[in-house]
């Protein structure tokens, strides 16, 4: 065989089984890639890497978590209606739930059963449950109270079921319910593991009837420390005007019904809350003009102040504007909040979540807000606000199709409570307090 030949076939053995300068390229190639899996360097699939996790909020106590709480990133309301019947139903809903909340909220592992029954846990979050942050609060509707007789006659005071406003269109299949849960934690995962517990737990006791998720943007702390509202998918912030729920003789004013209230006796640490699913016309308010936009807040877009102001957290002072002429009179945050003495009995505490939930039918986005607030008093609260904003230039752009009027139970003060037991006790059943 001549040189020449032998040089062929060498080279074309060099292409067959990849030797050679792209050969020896491939196999470095190969060897980084285990190189690098023996190093545990991120992969594509590694679960993403948090340090909040271990984020615990109390059960226990006067009042329930999730309501003054700090707003987490994932938030949900799944509403039901309840199958519990009797006194002796009732009781033990309230008592599956608490325990069934305690544990959610405190993490831990589950038990171990026989493998042929079963699994105690969906397992979605791994073998151990992390807190995570969660918060689950417990309210009741009013068909709660009106198909229950024996209950019916210490039905909170105002509770009512939710009717639709002005702008509302509201879709039948995302109104009202014996019950909700308002579910908060660090991620929606933690937040739908809560929720498959809750229905696995107790499929003769109740029914879910529906459910809206949600999330809040995730922002990093201002170079001195304060933190900024977040924004809506409007794009304006959402909590600037909120009331400071660090304000204890705030919050007994505003949120919590108290000893002074003429609600029963029951009800004291408890709250009204209200659901709202509002729509968002996204397509359309990204092509109205900037000033427009600002127009119809009366704030500015990029800081979240209002015209008059600076920063977000700036009071406009209303009575120095009587024509509009700063901050249109038909403005949102003027007709909401009108700033003059009076309006603070009015005065509601927000805790909102964005949503987003696919595309229409006709193609846009169906993106909006979940609204939820808090308040000690439903009419001088939420429904007189909305009455004061019925008709205002937002509408255009806004549609609320969903939500509810429920009243939020009393928190458990210890081990030896579960929520719901002051209403059981105030309607005549007996309710022995046996430590968990």
């Amino acid at each position: 065989m001549t040189t020449e030949n032998k040089g062929l076939i060498t080279n074309r053995r060099n292409v067959l089984f990849g030797v050679g300068a792209a050969g020896s390229a491939l196999a470095a190639g190969l060897g980084s890639a285990i190189a690098a899996a023996d190093t545990h360097e991120e992969q594509v699939t590694d679960a993403p890497v948090s340090d909040k996790t271990q984020e615990r909020q109390a059960f226990y106590g006067i009042h329930q978590a999730g309501i003054i709480t700090p707003r987490p990133a994932a938030g949900m309301i799944a509403s039901f209606d309840v199958l519990a019947k009797t006194p002796s139903e009732v009781e033990r809903l309230f008592r599956t739930l608490s325990e069934r909340m305690a544990f959610l909220m405190k993490g831990g592992t589950p038990p171990t059963f026989d493998d042929k029954l079963p699994a105690p846990d969906s397992g979605i979050l791994g073998p151990v449950v992390p807190p995570d942050n969660l918060t689950m609060t417990l309210s009741l509707g009013s068909s709660f109270f009106d198909h229950r007789e024996w209950l019916l006659p210490h039905k909170p005071a105002r509770l009512s079921r939710m009717k639709a406003f002005r702008n509302d269109a509201l879709v039948a299949d995302l109104c009202h319910g014996d019950m909700t849960l308002q579910i908060s934690s660090n991620t929606p995962d933690t937040n739908i593991h809560a929720l498959r517990d809750i229905i696995k737990n107790m499929p003769d006791l109740l029914v879910l009837r529906w459910k809206q998720e949600g999330s809040v943007p995730v922002q990093p702390p201002k170079p001195d420390g304060s933190h900024e509202s977040a924004r809506n998918f409007l794009g304006f912030r959402d909590g600037s005007a909120n009331p400071d729920a660090n304000q204890a003789a705030l919050m007994d004013k505003i949120v919590w019904v108290t000893e002074k209230s003429d609600e029963p006796a029951w009800a004291r640490g408890g709250t009204y809350q209200v659901v709202r699913i509002i729509r968002n016309f996204v397509e359309r308010w990204d092509r109205t003009p900037l000033g427009e936009q600002e127009r119809i807040i009366g704030r500015k877009k990029a800081t979240g102040a209002p015209f008059a102001g600076s920063t977000e957290h700036d009071v406009p002072d209303y009575s120095k504007d009587p024509e509009g002429t700063v901050t249109p009179l038909d403005a949102h945050i003027r007709l909401a909040n009108k700033r003059n003495g009076g309006s603070d009995a009015n005065l509601i505490l927000r805790r909102p979540f964005n949503y987003s939930n696919g595309v229409s039918k006709s193609g846009q986005l169906e993106q909006g807000l979940l609204f939820i607030c808090y308040q000690a008093d439903l009419e001088r609260g939420f429904v007189t606000v909305q009455r004061q904003l019925d008709g205002e230039p937002l509408e255009e752009y806004i549609k609320p199709i969903g939500g509810g009027f429920f009243f939020t139970l009393p928190g458990p003060l210890d081990e030896t409570d579960f929520v719901g037991r002051t209403l059981l006790e105030a309607a005549g059943h007996s309710v022995t307090r046996i430590k968990s």
